[in-house]
């Protein structure tokens, strides 16, 4: 049987391609702490669950293609307080952010087309731009000099003939990288002088730990034609479950090619929609709260990664994820065996080994992304497996 070339260019990703040993290693009665995957254990706000248990329509509908309107509103809303006004039909409902990448990139990319992303990325915009034919061009960065991109002679040096956009995601996943407003204005710039495309992957929005306003690419209302932000209720809410997201864009023109996307799949869960909406009622000493949390287990991974020898990671100013590079040949191998031969009374650890973060050949190999979701206890013993797992790895 034949094969899509596009699906055959795509991988595993890498924060799941070791389930199988995983449950093989559980099956063994091994405890493991789970830091490959982002899902949050910051618990739903209760709004969610209230909005569903109080739905009444007696038959469960299709829900409008574009999006329910009173989602949509509360959308706006959100985007009006923070200073940034989006019109209705400049706002298109999908499910989850994956789903309005997924869209975006079909709708702006052909075969051949080149799109710049800073990697070490999120793995999934491999399979994203695979199946539209497009390729990705990366924009290098490396550990040592903390996963820096916004530079303009390092960014315009890649743009050829065949670069149609490039895509931020800020805060960083799975860098936790964050950019200034300067370096913001910077791509924003770069792609209006280009007739580029900017995509803003902005998941992780509300989780930035210095202080920072929230920030987004919305914001260059200049740069309208050339915007487009990804928005989602996933990470932001603690609602990964509901998939829910949004594509915001003032360039009518790309909306109206993504409506026909958005028609062509029919449309949106209508309860999660309705349910969605709700979270936005949501105050702001929730997202404190949150950040704080957030915080306090960043604080507590970055001083336990540094007490180990040779690795080497720089503090994440955002999002839940950092990026180190380990004294290991090669983070898969480690991973595997970690898995299968590795346990410290009963417990090992799981991460997402760093090389199909990356585009670039080669790169990443020894480098691992960690995703501090887990409490507090559970990060400092996580830390500690780790740290046991490197140096019986090296000694065998």
């Amino acid at each position: 049987m034949k094969f899509s070339s596009k699906v055959e260019k795509s991988g595993l990703s890498p924060m799941r391609k070791f389930h199988p040993f995983a449950v093989a290693a559980e099956a063994k009665g091994r405890k493991i702490y789970h830091l490959n995957i982002g899902q949050p254990d910051i618990e739903t706000p209760p709004q969610y669950f209230e909005a569903v248990r109080n739905f009444q329509l007696p038959v469960l509908e299709y829900a409008p293609s574009p999006g329910m309107p009173v989602l949509i509103d509360a959308i706006q809303k959100y985007y009006d307080n923070l200073n940034m006004h989006f019109e209705k039909d400049e706002i298109l409902i999908t499910t989850g952010g994956s789903e309005a990448l997924a869209i975006v990139l079909q709708s702006i990319l052909d075969d051949g087309d080149e799109i710049l992303i800073p990697e070490p990325f999120y793995p999934n915009y491999s399979t994203m731009v695979n199946t539209t034919g497009g390729v990705i061009r990366p924009i290098p960065t490396t550990p040592e000099e903390g996963y820096h991109y916004a530079d303009r002679a390092k960014v315009e040096a890649l743009i050829n003939e065949h670069t149609r956009a490039s895509m931020c995601t800020n805060p960083g996943n799975p860098t936790g990288v964050v950019l200034t407003p300067e370096e913001q204005r910077l791509m924003c710039d770069i792609a209006k002088e280009h007739d580029l495309f900017i995509i803003g992957d902005e998941a992780y929005r509300e989780f930035v730990y210095a202080g920072e306003p929230l920030q987004s690419f919305g914001e260059y209302t200049d740069a309208a034609e050339n915007v487009i932000v990804i928005d989602t209720v996933s990470k932001r809410f603690s609602a990964c479950g509901a998939r829910v997201g949004a594509i915001l864009s003032r360039n009518h023109e790309l909306m109206g090619h993504v409506m026909k996307y958005c028609q062509a799949r029919l449309s949106v869960a209508t309860l999660d929609q309705v349910a969605s909406a709700a979270l936005y009622d949501v105050g702001p000493e929730y997202f404190a709260a949150v950040r704080e949390e957030y915080k306090k287990r960043r604080d507590t991974v970055v001083s336990k990664l540094k007490n180990i020898p040779g690795v080497v990671c720089s503090e994440p100013k955002g999002a839940f994820y950092l990026m180190a590079a380990l004294p290991v040949d090669d983070a898969d191998k480690f991973q595997q065996w970690l898995l299968e031969e590795f346990e410290d009374n009963g417990d090992t650890v799981m991460f997402a080994p760093g090389e199909p973060f990356y585009a670039t050949p080669g790169r990443g190999k020894n480098e691992i992304r960690i995703a501090y979701v887990l409490k507090q206890a559970d990060l400092e013993r996580a830390m500690d497996l780790l740290a046991l797992g490197i140096k019986a790895y090296n000694a065998r």
